[in-house]
């Protein structure tokens, strides 16, 4: 999306000011929706891609490697900075926290601005865009923290915490609004929301919501679709042109993004060089097959030191985000579909298509551990791992946490200047 931040983005990206806490703001705008116009749109357009991509930092990218016990520090294993990161006076919360919420408050500004414009291609465009950004948001938003506010509009009021149900309510109908409003368009590059892209973040949640009927239904859409095929890691994760990308955030640097996830994944010794914050743990150094083709691009090895290896830039410069791919609809289709129901096919031609033999599960216990084996492989570094665990109840004893730590803790500071959303989760 190059160059797609500059324009006349000091005029109209949100103004934080001067605030205590993140729900007790100005709403995030430095123009009133009544006095924006069509010409207007393109450049609200704009800052909504950015502060969803840039607003939760690069945390957010990679919090569910860390709580999932992918990563580790150079002072401990992993179940010690999974417990140093369960704490709501940690910026690794705070960030997520605060960063979906500005996210939200700039894409409701879009859609109540869009709401009120002709009907045309570009208003219909930009509304299901903003659909999916919120579904994203509030995607991103329940899955870590549980009860939360759920905003359609931009609000000055000390609000308080909706149940979760509601929230995930709101990601199926907002994905629906996307879906209408996208009817029938394109996107010109995997950098910008798509109808495959509704589709794929669709598939997700009906899967994380027990619908595995309509996951496998909304993922085999994808993989018949004939502009989406499985491709090379190498193609997926150094910048060439692939097949399997639906939706990425492009995070040029030219374009000013701070999300360099790869400086925290790289040492100076490494040609790139990093700060060499977090590292892959023991565990997922020894997990892959040396025929794996996946191998070389998720981890590396060099003067002894291990590193993930996805995000090639370094301190050089940033690199795409993948949102949604097609391996991870495969894999969606296998578990939703069960063992007995299609799945094994989908999941071992997954395999095949990484250079590893088919497997054979016994039963539906183990096929399911077959899957989430598999997504480990092949998400690494993604975003998944914990979630993955949580959802199918495996998370305390994989990683030897509390029950509690299934959620993340409310930051402190919001609820110190908010105690509408008190209490905070169990066990914080």
């Amino acid at each position: 999306m190059k160059s797609l931040y500059k324009k006349m983005l000091l005029a109209l990206l949100p103004l934080m000011g001067a605030c205590s806490s993140m729900l007790d703001i100005e709403p995030h705008s430095a123009v009133s929706p009544t006095l924006v116009g069509a010409g207007d749109i393109e450049a609200l357009r704009i800052g909504m891609y950015n502060k969803v991509q840039e607003g939760p930092t690069f945390y957010s990218y990679i919090a569910f490697d860390l709580f999932g016990g992918e990563l580790t520090t150079s002072t401990g294993r992993p179940i010690d900075l999974i417990n140093s990161l369960s704490n709501a006076l940690h910026t690794f919360v705070s960030s997520q926290w605060n960063g979906y919420y500005k996210a939200l408050m700039q894409v409701n500004n879009v859609i109540s601005v869009a709401q009120g414009l002709p009907d045309s291609e570009t208003r219909n465009r930009v509304l299901g865009e903003a659909y999916y950004f919120r579904a994203h948001i509030y995607l991103c938003l329940v899955t870590r923290f549980g009860d939360v506010p759920v905003l359609l509009t931009n609000t000055q009021d000390k609000v308080s915490r909706d149940p979760a149900e509601k929230a995930w309510m709101r990601v199926e109908e907002d994905l629906v609004s996307a879906e209408k409003f996208m009817a029938g368009l394109t996107a010109k590059s995997c950098y910008y929301v798509s109808p495959a892209a509704i589709t794929a973040l669709k598939a997700r949640v009906m899967l994380y919501r027990g619908k595995k009927e309509e996951a496998a239904e909304l993922a085999e859409s994808l993989i018949n679709n004939p502009r989406y095929s499985l491709d090379s890691f190498e193609k997926i994760f150094r910048g060439q042109a692939n097949n399997e990308v639906i939706f990425a955030f492009s995070c040029l640097t030219d374009d000013g993004s701070s999300i360099k996830i790869s400086n925290q994944f790289y040492s100076y010794n490494h040609p790139n060089k990093g700060s060499y914050n977090y590292r892959p743990a023991p565990e997922v150094m020894a997990m892959y097959a040396d025929n794996d083709l996946r191998k070389d691009i998720s981890i590396t090895t060099l003067d002894n030191l291990n590193f993930i290896n996805k995000y090639p830039s370094g301190q050089t410069g940033s690199d795409p985000v993948v949102i949604s791919r097609l391996a991870e609809m495969y894999l969606i289709s296998a578990e939703a579909q069960g063992l007995n129901g299609g799945g094994l096919e989908r999941l071992n031609e997954l395999r095949n298509k990484r250079g590893l033999e088919g497997v054979s599960p016994a039963n539906e216990a183990d096929f399911l551990d077959a899957i989430l084996k598999e997504r480990r492989l092949e998400l690494l570094a993604e975003g998944f791992r914990w979630y993955d665990l949580v959802r199918t109840g495996k998370a305390t004893a994989t990683l030897g946490t509390k029950d509690y730590q299934c959620l993340m803790p409310l930051p402190s500071r919001e609820l110190l200047y908010n105690p509408n959303l008190k209490p905070n989760n169990p066990g914080y």
